[in-house]
């Protein structure tokens, strides 16, 4: 009896041993050509990588929603993500001096997008136009130099990190005539520059899918220059009609556009306006007439309604985050078309 049950035994082991080795070999497949880990600090950044990764992997972003770039509070788990991460893009200390003293122990490339070569600067108080560093995004020189400042970004940041971490509370709040802009993703040109360089780091980053990358990038400058279009002769009819915002975030929107914001609601940092600085607000607008005004979401301005009752003035979000996109491959198109669409929408209605 027990040679009997044996040799039956045997063959139900030897069919279970088949998909255990298939199940393995896949297992180890994997393994060999994991995606790579892209980690971005704000969402716009997270949904240009989006673009440029899709169908190989999903990019992670550093901020929750709602949390302000300026003066995030960084976890423990913060920290461990960023060190772990193969490719990690940052805007730049004019915007997220709290990263400077992480990105110290980092060890893997860091790219912070201000200091990208082909990405056109503005700065507060510019009145003739755009400063530009190396403007021309289709410069082949300009891919070159990427690869090599990918690889090396840390250390070519290190000396002036601390700097700007520590002036960071002065300039970037106020907004003060001649510092550096850094809401410079709102521009589709710089997208196209910074998805040139995220493809170029991936595809040193993981060979395999190369080609793939490359392909994105093509795909999503097609995409781009298409709503670039649509974009242009819609807000074209809007260019004489004034609006105002609560901050001042979107002078590289507009500049693409050609349309210009006829004032700005703030009284600097995050203090309260005065009953002084109120009134003369509210004169501007009663002197514009009708008038758009725009604020970022979430939270509405409570100085909104005070400001625009009984004015023919229309209050609306204007949105430059990104929030509640999803870091799809349409992602960085839609917040874009958001903006557009929004600015068009209000003004159009004057």
């Amino acid at each position: 009896m027990l040679p009997i049950q044996f040799n039956r035994v045997l063959p139900v082991f030897r069919l279970f041993s088949i998909p255990l080795l298939v199940t393995a070999s896949l297992f180890s497949s994997a393994q060999a050509h994991a995606e790579i880990e892209v980690l971005t600090s704000i969402k716009p950044l997270q949904l240009i990588a989006a673009a440029v990764q899709d169908g190989v992997g999903k990019p992670a972003v550093l901020l929750p929603p709602g949390a302000s770039p300026h003066h995030y509070a960084m976890r423990p788990s913060d920290v461990r993500q960023i060190r772990s991460a193969d490719l990690f893009y940052w805007i730049g200390p004019d915007m997220e001096g709290f990263l400077a003293p992480v990105l110290e122990g980092r060890k893997r490339p860091s790219v912070a997008i201000q200091s990208l070569p082909g990405v056109t600067l503005r700065h507060f108080g510019d009145t003739a136009g755009e400063h530009e560093a190396e403007h021309d995004h289709h410069d082949e020189h300009a891919h070159e130099a990427h690869g090599e400042h990918s690889e090396q970004a840390h250390d070519e940041h290190d000396d002036h990190a601390h700097e700007a971490a520590a002036d960071h509370d002065e300039h970037d709040h106020a907004h003060r005539p001649g510092s550096l802009d850094a809401h410079l993703w709102l521009l589709p040109a710089n997208a196209v520059t910074i998805a040139e360089g995220m493809a170029q780091d991936m595809a040193k980053a993981d060979p395999v899918n190369a080609e793939r990358y490359i392909a994105n990038l093509a795909a999503f400058k097609q995409r781009l220059d298409a709503l670039d279009k649509r974009l242009s002769q819609r807000l074209s009819e809007t260019r004489t009609k004034p609006f105002f915002v609560f901050h001042e975030a979107f002078d590289y929107f507009e500049a693409a556009y050609g349309i210009k914001h006829a004032g700005v609601f703030s009284a600097g940092g995050e203090a309260q306006p005065g009953a002084r600085h109120v009134a003369a607000m509210r004169e501007r607008l009663e002197q514009a007439g009708p008038s758009c005004v725009f604020y970022e979401p979430p939270v509405r301005p409570r100085l909104a309604d005070s400001l625009i009752r009984g004015l023919p003035v229309k209050v609306t979000e204007l949105d430059a985050l990104g929030h509640g996109i999803d870091a799809s491959a349409g992602g960085y198109e839609q917040l874009i078309e958001d903006l557009g669409r929004s600015l068009a929408e209000c003004l159009e209605s004057l």
